[in-house]
């Protein structure tokens, strides 16, 4: 179980994490991320998704646990009982898993660096289609997929952009990634990949200038790419905390009956 004495509160700009955030303010007392044990986080999956990005953009890395003040909130755990909030967290599951880190060459030889949680997009950027060309450990698999982009998902992000693609659902443990193609024309049968985790993979642009191809890591996007390569940052390990019987894998599992 954690054991945690030091709490860092994250709030987002909306209305109702501003008044619950208040209230856990008046019975707790918080500190400082840079001070802290652990982060407790109110908003939605996007915002958790934006504070574990800052976390690793600052080097402060610190397990987080998330209180739902969004919509669907797959990462986060319910906003009830506010004064039981310190027993909440030192009854809850922790959850590690490690980022993707994408390496995007630009067009102008430009090299950008950035971490993933949930997936790496490519994606054309004109009504053009686009060409890529897929390898993985430096074996090329697919010469030409013409296709409207393609994607690199982990299993925390299995059931989002990768799940509206029809890529598989993947379990947590799995130390597995999704390949999946996005509205692909040829070959025309390819469904995607399930591949280790401790693969990478390369995904090169062909005609770049007639058919140009944006890079997408979570929310940071990079225009204009030559050629991605995708892996895990096994340097890297986020955590975060959930309510007992409230955890994402077994959310994962749910999904995959879910109608």
């Amino acid at each position: 179980m954690p054991d945690f004495a030091r709490f860092a509160l994250l709030v987002s700009e909306t209305e109702q994490a501003r008044a619950a955030a208040a209230q856990l303010a008046a019975l707790h007392d918080f500190v400082p991320l840079a001070e802290a044990e652990a982060a407790v986080v109110l908003g939605g999956d996007g915002f958790m998704l934006q504070t574990l990005h800052a976390m690793l953009d600052v080097g402060r890395i610190v397990p987080a646990y998330g209180i739902n003040l969004g919509t669907v909130g797959f990462l986060m755990n319910r906003n009830r009982a506010p004064e039981k909030l310190t027993a909440r967290i030192a009854r809850a599951k922790e959850l590690s898993f490690e980022p993707l880190a994408m390496e995007a060459v630009a067009q102008d030889g430009a090299l950008h660096r950035y971490n993933a949680i949930n997936e790496v997009s490519l994606l054309r950027e004109t009504r053009q289609t686009a060409k890529i060309r897929v390898a993985v450990n430096d074996k090329v698999r697919i010469e030409e997929l013409v296709c409207d982009g393609v994607l690199v998902s982990t299993p925390a992000g299995s059931t989002a952009y990768n799940l509206s693609a029809n890529g598989p659902i993947l379990p947590l443990d799995s130390d597995l990634l999704a390949l999946t193609p996005i509205s692909p024309f040829r070959p025309r049968r390819w469904r995607g990949a399930i591949l280790p985790d401790r693969y990478t993979i390369t995904l090169t642009v062909k005609e770049p200038t007639k058919r140009p191809v944006s890079a997408v890591a979570d929310q940071k996007e990079v225009r204009d790419v030559a050629e991605v390569r995708v892996r895990v940052a096994q340097d890297l390990k986020l955590t975060l905390l959930f309510d007992p019987g409230q955890s994402l894998d077994e959310r994962i599992v749910s999904e995959q009956f879910a109608f």
